[in-house]
């Protein structure tokens, strides 16, 4: 009987297993690369050992383990609270990444980016700072426009230029410690304070400046470039993923791609 019971599938249950494994591996996908894929996996053996009990009809197993899930998802959302905010930034994102559409389950969305940059500019910015070893960190913002790290620097509503650039990022200058956030084609603060990452996967040599990066383009959908002042590089950060020693073409291609 009990058997009967577990192998009596329909269509729509075929259906609900095929969606949540969908489900299941984005979230996966989401979480890979930093500290919460272990509560993850935890929390999915937890879940399929509650489940296995419950059919087998183990009442003591079944009874404990269900009252630890159902306490549970309330930590959850304590615990993934950054990963809950990346997947809910990646379902309402419906930005174009050159002419490719951007894709989450079964949905494509597909907009024109009003973005206006001046990507030469930067970049030949970015060159000179790297050549002279000054360290900088810039933020490009898109749909998001980040007003909160806007709101803890100094207001600048500058037009784009290298001078300025190298100038804020001059090392005697009371305004090169901290992000520059360029919104459209203006330097809209500098001196801005960035939400730092903790994840584990970040190489160890990178200090708070790469970490400020990740951590700004892991909660929104910013693109964020760094100069090393030790070793004169430039790097850059998007969707959370860290793209290091790249040279300037490298970076005008990828923010041509980007912003066309």
């Amino acid at each position: 009987m009990l058997l009967s019971g577990l192998f009596s599938l329909r269509i729509v249950d075929v259906i609900d297993i095929i969606l949540f494994a969908i489900m299941l591996y984005e979230v996966y996908n989401l979480v890979k690369g930093t500290a919460a894929i272990r509560i993850f996996i935890g929390i999915i053996a937890i879940y399929l050992i509650w489940k296995l009990v419950k059919a087998f009809q183990m009442q003591l197993l079944t009874e404990i383990l269900g009252q630890f899930i159902s306490v549970g998802f309330i930590a959850l959302i304590v615990v993934f609270q950054p990963e809950i905010r990346q997947f809910l930034l990646m379902v309402g994102n419906t930005r174009i990444i050159k002419n490719q559409r951007k894709r989450f389950l079964f949905w494509k969305f597909k907009i024109n980016n009003p973005v206006n940059l001046n990507v030469g500019k930067i970049v030949k910015a970015c060159q000179k700072l790297a050549e002279t070893h000054t360290g900088a960190l810039i933020v490009i913002t898109q749909q998001n426009e980040l007003n909160a790290c806007v709101a803890t620097g100094q207001p600048i509503d500058a037009m784009i230029t290298e001078t300025l650039l190298e100038t804020i990022f001059f090392k005697n200058s009371p305004l090169h410690d901290g992000a520059v956030v360029i919104i459209g084609d203006s330097i809209k603060a500098a001196r801005c304070i960035l939400p730092v990452s903790n994840r584990e996967d970040l190489p160890s040599g990178v200090g708070l400046r790469h970490r400020a990066a990740v951590g700004i383009t892991e909660k929104s959908d910013a693109v964020a470039i760094i100069v090393s002042e030790e070793r004169g590089k430039i790097s850059y950060s998007f969707e959370g993923r860290l793209i290091r020693n790249v040279t300037p073409s490298e970076l005008s291609t990828f923010l041509e791609n980007l912003f066309k």
